[in-house]
Order: structure tokens, then sequence, then C-alpha cells
């Protein structure tokens, strides 16, 4: 990279869980994800941003502990801060000011322009925990400006003191001018703690490898000094009123304990699941099946029928599978309840720091499953769709976990507009149908991470996660959150879907589909004693999984042992091609066949035995 390029870009840095994506959104108006756990940032954000006239590029980094990387997204800070930059936004947890303190003092020796940003002061307050900016600033020797990014309190402070350290400049300045400017800023800067800094001779190691260095950070070497560095500033510009915690700080302890901790937890995961479900049948029932029965679905048929002559082509647009009348059924009415239930409850569990403390809370039982209690967070964020969570899982610190949490996803974990589905088929028939494929699916989890644990070579590192404050989400951040996810779910699952329902609506109309019925009966109905139309299910979930489930709603007659069957192939069925195409990015197409391949066969024994078994009892 360029001096010129670099000297045009801003990072924003910090530990995980600090605030970055916040003050990120609030610079350059992107809606950046921000969630209250460690692992959603692991790829980067860009966006622009104005200051003092000039323009720049600031990077949302993901959070690191320090810039020696041991995981995925820790290298990726490593190697933004080792090609430079014209400054660095340091965002700091005020309630964890010795363990930010950390890469504060990490990245004060790597000579760019930073600024520090004492975040969550009043959750600090609220833990009787007050620190003295000032005097942490001549600790750093930089500018620290005091925030409560939920309510942009410090924003304004934070631009200030940018234009101060940035070179100034108008928005005809060149970037040779200004890296010329700030070279020259640099030099004058006073470096009051020198003789930290020399030539390491180990390079190759070294997170500025490749990028000119010729400083390079000798206190990298020793972590003790920096440790013992953070511990005596934090003792020196912080006071700690042992006074009665609150409320919420002793929630957030009881939690992470057995005791009631495993009570409060499942308590809260029921009520969150329960929500989701029964909230979406409402919402289902109530507003959006009148919605599309009574006056969407109703008008295209009118339109066209008024329009296009009796035949193929009309029965494709509004017949039984047409593409004007599944899209509307499948989409709005069946999917989009429960999808949109989802991320408001779960992202509310998110911002409030819920789920870490789960992870920590049922470590020693996931370890025993061969991984860490931190991936409990990718196996609720697969409930919302695999592709994020097997992203997510970049935050483990070996290769055997992420494949192992991306294997048991693909297997056990259904995502949202999936569960939404298996709950409408199943609920026609008992209550208890879906609270026992909720069990099936947990025991199918328990049995495929055993197993792929031990397939697959590697080792699992022990649990190091960040656990946050409890608290209330910001309403704005929250709602911004939920719009956000929402659209994204929309743009990234519509086309897929739409290509699903006009493959059905073809299939079925133009008579191809019982001709493909007839060579799979002998597995379809003989093995797993499902309807010939069933075929239908198993071709449109490659394309989305929920579309393994959709197709059985509009099946007539379809039995209990049936809808059951069902659900469970669908449960474990091929992932869709997005899960499909992301497993290959991240692993490898011999990693994603090997999944793909046992899902299928995994599907399609257990769903026959399940079948042939229960024939036994009826």
């Amino acid at each position: 990279m360029s001096d010129a390029t670099r000297m045009t870009k801003i990072l924003l840095m910090g530990n995980p869980n600090v605030g970055k994506s916040i003050f990120f959104t609030e610079l350059t108006g992107i809606h950046a994800i921000s969630s209250n756990y460690a692992g959603t940032t692991v790829t980067y954000m860009e966006g622009r941003v104005t200051i003092a006239n000039a323009e720049y590029t600031l990077i949302d980094v993901p959070g690191t502990y320090s810039i020696v990387p041991t995981s995925d997204a820790e290298a990726v800070a490593a190697k933004y801060l080792s090609q430079g930059a014209a400054a660095i936004i340091c965002v700091l947890d005020s309630t964890n000011l010795e363990r930010n303190l950390h890469l504060a003092l990490e990245l004060r020796q790597s000579k760019i322009p930073t600024i520090y940003i004492l975040n969550l002061t009043d959750v600090a307050e609220r833990h009787g925990i007050t620190i003295d900016a000032s005097l942490l600033s001549k600790e750093l020797n930089a500018p620290v400006v005091s925030t409560i990014a939920t309510k942009k309190q410090g924003l304004d402070e934070l631009i200030k003191k940018l234009e101060e350290i940035l070179p100034q400049s108008n928005t005809t300045t060149s970037a040779e001018e200004l890296l010329e400017e700030n070279d020259t800023k640099a030099e004058q800067s006073p470096t009051p703690h020198e003789n930290e800094i020399s030539t390491c001779g180990k390079c190759t190691a070294c997170p500025y490898s490749g990028a000119g260095c010729k400083k390079s950070v000798t206190a990298i070497e020793n972590k003790d000094e920096l440790w013992a560095r953070a511990k005596e500033i934090t003792r020196r510009v912080s006071k700690k009123d042992p006074s009665e915690p609150s409320f919420m700080n002793r929630l957030g302890e009881d939690i992470m304990k057995p005791f009631p901790g495993v009570f409060i937890s499942l308590f809260i995961m029921f009520s969150a699941i329960s929500a989701v479900v029964f909230g979406g049948r409402g919402l289902r029932a109530v507003a959006l099946l009148p919605l599309v029965n009574g006056l969407i679905v109703p008008f295209f048929r009118r339109l066209f029928s008024a329009i296009l002559p009796e035949g193929i082509l009309l029965n494709i647009l509004v017949g039984e599978f047409g593409i004007f009348v599944i899209s509307f059924e499948w989409i709005l009415a069946l999917i989009f309840p429960y999808v949109l239930l989802f991320y408001i409850v779960f992202g509310f569990l998110e911002d409030m720091g819920f789920l870490p403390r789960m992870s920590v809370l049922f470590d020693n039982v996931m370890r025993k499953l061969g991984v860490q209690g931190g991936s409990l967070i990718h196996m609720v964020m697969g409930y919302g769709c695999a592709v994020p969570a097997i992203i997510g899982s970049r935050a483990a610190t070996s290769r055997k976990e992420r494949i192992v949490i991306s294997a048991a996803i693909c297997f056990a974990i259904p995502c949202i507009s999936q569960t939404g589905a298996i709950v409408s088929l199943l609920s026609a028939f008992a209550w208890w149908m879906f609270p026992a494929m909720m069990l099936f699916s947990l025991i199918l989890f328990m049995v495929v991470t055993l197993i792929a644990g031990k397939f697959v070579k590697g080792s699992v590192d022990p649990l190091l996660i960040e656990v946050p404050n409890l608290l209330l989400p910001s309403p704005k951040s929250y709602f911004r959150k939920i719009l956000t996810r929402m659209k994204h779910f929309l743009h990234e699952a519509e086309i897929p879907m739409m290509i699903a329902i006009v493959i059905a609506a073809v299939l079925a109309e133009s008579g191809i589909l019982n001709a493909i019925a007839g060579y799979a009966q002998p597995i379809v109905s003989g093995w797993l004693g499902l309807p010939e139309e069933a075929v239908i299910a198993l071709i449109l979930g490659i394309v989305r999984r929920e579309m393994s489930v959709a197709p059985l709603l509009a099946i007539e007659n379809l039995t209990a042992l049936q809808a059951f069957v069902g659900g469970a192939v669908s449960l474990m069925y091929l992932p869709c091609i997005s899960v499909f195409a992301i497993l290959t990015k991240e692993f490898k197409i011999k990693i994603a066949l090997a999944i793909s391949f046992s899902t299928i066969v995994v599907a399609i024994l257990v769903g026959g035995a399940i079948n042939q078994i229960a024939q036994l009892f009826i």
C-alpha cells in the first residue's frame, strides 16, 4: 500500500464489545451492525468521513486484544495496523480499563497519531468506577475523550481532537502533502517512552513485517511488562466506590453461576423461543394470512385470469403452485413473521449481554462435546441464518473447532425461516410435536458434535471470551440494528426464494414433478413414508432450507407421522446454495462437499428409520 493511500485512512480499533461499530455508524452514516458479543465484526467495514475539510476512509477494524494475532479476526486487525494510517481511534471500555490498556499501550508504540476514547462511562459509574481522563491522557501521551456512544455524548469533542492530530488541510490537499505534514507532526510529538522501542530482530513474527519495519516493538515480546504497566496506569487514573452493586450487576454475576444461572438461562431461552414461535403464529394468523388469502392472491388471480386463457402459463402464474400464490403464502405469510420476531427477541439478548454469560455457564458441558462454551453463540446465530453463524466462527482460535461448529449448524440447527415453516407444519397436528422436534435437534447436535470432534484433526483451545456488561440496549441502536438485519435478510434471501418458487411452479404445473416423483418413489414413499409429491421439497431445499418444508404445507391429508418425518428430513437435509458457498469459501470445496454429502445421507437414513420404527407401533 502506498504512503499516499495509507495517509487517507483512519483506523477504528479496540477490544471486542467496546462500542466501535456504534462510533463507526455515527461518524460515517453507514449502519454497521453492533452486537454485544465477540465475533460479530469478523471482517471489516469502511466508510467515508470528513474531518477539517479533508475526506478520509474510516475502517472499523475487527475487535482485537493484541496486535500479535491469535485468531483470524486479530490477524485482520494486525494487518491493517501494519499497513499504517493517518490516525487511530482506539476505543476503551471504561469498565475494564486495565484489560483495554494492554492494547492501548501496544498501539501507542506504533507511532501513528492516536486518540483514545473512554466509552461506557455511564456503565462504569453504575459500577462505582470513576476515571480521570486528563490524567490518563498524560499517561498515554495522547488525547483522551470520555463518551457514551449510545447517547452520542462526546462525539463533538472526538471530531475536534481528530482535527487537532490530523494534518490541517482542505479538500484540495493532495495525499502526498498530507503524508509530509503528518510525518513532520509525528517527529515533533514527544515520545517519553523511547526506550520501549528498538529493533526486535524477529520481524518474521512481527505484525509490522513487510511494511518497512525498522523499529519494532520490544514490549510486545514481554506481555508481563505491558500488563504491569496497564495495571499501574489503571491504579493511578481510576477509583472504585465500594458501594452495593446494582440489580443488573448482581443479575449478570448470577447468570454465570451454576445456581441460579442454569434456571435463569433456561427460563430466558424458553421465553425467547416461545415469544418467536407463538408471536409468529399469532402475527401470521391475525394479520398476514387474511391479507394474503383475502386480498393479495385473489387480486392477482382476477388480474391474470382476465388477460390470459386457461392453460399452463396461467397455472404457473396463479395455479395451486403459482408464482403469485406461493410467493406470498410462503415468503410473506409463512417466513416473514418468524424472521422478524427472531431478530427482535434475540437481538435484544445480544445487546443485553446475555449470550456470552450463557457460554461461560455451559462451557464445561460444551467441552465434553468437544467444543468451547463460546460455540453456543454461533449456534444461536445459526437459528437466524447459517451463513453469518459460520462466518462468525472465525472468532474461534482453532480450525478444528470452526469445522465442528459449522458441521453441527448444517446438521442440527434450522435457520429461523426454516424453523417458522416447521412450526407451522407441526403445530397443525399437536402442540407437543414442535418441542419434540427441538429435542430431536438437540440430540442430533450433540451426536454430530461428538462424532465430528473425533474425525476432525486438531485441538480446541480453552474458552477465552469477552463478557460484556449486562445492560438494557439503547433503543435507537437496537431498532436500527433490527431494521438493518431485516434489510439484509430480504436482500440476501429474496432472490433465492423467488428462484425456488419459480422452480416449484414450473415443476408442479408442467407435469415434470410427477415424472420425478415416479423415479424417487422407493425413497420418498417407500422408505420415508411421504406422499409422492413431497419430492418437490427435496428439490427446493437445495435452493433455500425453508423451501424443504414449505411445500409440505400444501399437501392435503398429510398425517402427523409424515409431518414429523418431513420436518426431521428438512432439519438434516442438504445445506442450501448460500450455505454451501460459504462453506467452500471458508474451508475449501473438500470440506463443503463432505458436509453436504453427509447431511443428505444422514437425512434419508435417519428420516426413514423414524418412519419405519414408528410404523411398528401404529
